[in-house]
């Protein structure tokens, strides 16, 4: 039979002690967990500071002078925390039908830490909006929601961003390799001007984190959809109509033949589309035409059939019903899909997991949905996770007299990217 140990008194306090010792050990991280939510409270009223000075600086992806405030204010505001700040003009330029000359310069900052990981931080401080509309719809506070031009899509991510490193500064962790911030002036022209930086940039990063909004709901989103554009056009020879067709080349009779022999490439239950909307021909009735055009419209969730449906266009547009039209067509892939990967599906997981700590769902998507964002060019070249909607909750991109993004969701936002950096850097996620 077993019998029972005794021990003096005072030996069992002193291992009472080092329990309670050891078990405060383990639960200590509780402790600066409280303080992240403490001070993301703090940075409430500050932040929606800031958000009323970017969005007050009206930046439309082709006002030069606009975006090249905004840049000054955003860069002024990244070296105060103490960031190697550099205003990058666009060099490698994809070029599109819209493309202005000389698109929006990026803002970059760079922090250095002490330890390996590398972590990316994207917005865009570029809209869509045409100077002079701000005054239809300035910055104010209705409530719980704030209103303003432009301001969920993409004012609050900078603002996000901006304020998540002020967190980590007043924190004192540097615990990272680099922490990289990118705001880039072209995202809704497709970014032309940025792409190519966005990729290399990201090519170097452990995690890259963008603050597009997360919707009504505050979801995270895994994968986009990728847009693509194809133009044909179509020269042929004019001649009167009535007196003399057959001397001409009739383009339009072409152009027609080509839009119904490409009307077939979708595969919609791969995600693939491509559907012609828009077409013109002609100036006259009594005139062959001599030009035709047709766009179409092409989505897809995978970067590879983007490949193949170009390569498909190139080969059918060889097939001609009239041997003496020139037919070009020009394939655009104004943005790629991004594809949920294991790595980012992890470090998604672990996002949901802090947002517990707040008794707050997170959902998380891992199906394409809704347009594409500069995640996708900033997954285009490494397997390292790439999660978008990090930004607060809104509604209204792109409407001129609706925009807004709700308070509630600045504190449990600041806490996601403070923590999300924090266990990037310190290697927790698992």
């Amino acid at each position: 039979m077993l019998r029972p140990v005794r021990f003096p008194l005072h030996f069992s306090l002193a291992c009472i002690a080092a329990c309670t010792l050891a078990l405060s050990a383990v639960t200590a991280p509780a402790a600066p967990v409280d303080r992240i939510h403490d001070l993301a409270q703090q940075e409430k009223a500050p932040l929606l500071d800031t958000l009323r000075d970017l969005v007050n600086i009206e930046s439309g992806s082709k006002d030069a002078e606009g975006l090249a405030g905004l840049a000054a204010l955003i860069g002024e505001r990244l070296t105060r925390l103490g960031g190697k700040v550099e205003i990058i003009e666009p060099a490698d330029i994809y070029r599109m039908g819209d493309t202005p000359p000389k698109p929006g310069a990026m803002v970059n900052a760079e922090f250095k830490g002490t330890g390996s990981k590398k972590i990316m931080l994207i917005a865009h401080m570029d809209t869509v909006y045409l100077r002079g509309m701000l005054k239809d719809q300035p910055f104010r506070i209705d409530g719980e929601r704030a209103y303003g031009l432009a301001i969920a899509d993409d004012k609050q991510g900078v603002a996000l961003i901006l304020h998540a490193v002020a967190m980590l500064q007043t924190l004192k962790f540097a615990d990272y390799g680099t922490l990289t911030v990118l705001i880039n002036g072209d995202e809704e022209i497709s970014s032309p001007g940025s792409r190519s930086t966005i990729t290399r940039m990201a090519g170097e990063q452990d995690a890259v984190f963008s603050y597009e909004s997360g919707g009504e709901d505050g979801r995270l989103r895994l994968a986009t959809s990728g847009i693509g554009a194809a133009y044909l056009t179509v020269d042929g020879k004019a001649s009167h109509a009535g007196s003399a067709p057959d001397k001409g080349v009739n383009a339009l009779v072409e152009l027609s033949h080509q839009v119904l022999q490409l009307s077939d490439l979708s595969q919609r239950d791969q995600g693939l589309t491509l559907n012609w909307t828009v077409a013109q021909a002609g100036t006259n009735r009594n005139v062959i035409p001599a030009q035709a055009s047709a766009q179409a419209d092409a989505r897809a969730l995978r970067v590879s059939d983007f490949t193949q449906l170009e390569a498909t266009l190139r080969q059918r547009v060889q097939t001609r019903r009239i041997p003496d039209a020139k037919v070009q067509l020009r394939f655009e892939m104004r943005r790629p899909p991004l594809e949920a990967t294991p790595a980012s599906r992890r470090l998604a997981a672990h996002g949901s997991a802090i947002y517990e700590e707040l008794g707050l769902p997170l959902k998380v998507f891992d199906v394409a949905s809704g347009g594409g964002t500069d995640a996708a060019f900033a997954a285009l070249k490494t397997t390292a996770p790439v999660i978008e909607g990090f930004g607060l909750s809104g509604y209204g991109a792109h409407s001129n007299d609706a925009e807004y993004v709700k308070l509630e969701t600045i504190v449990p936002r600041l806490y996601l990217s403070v923590r999300m950096i924090m266990d990037v850097a310190q290697d927790k996620v698992k």
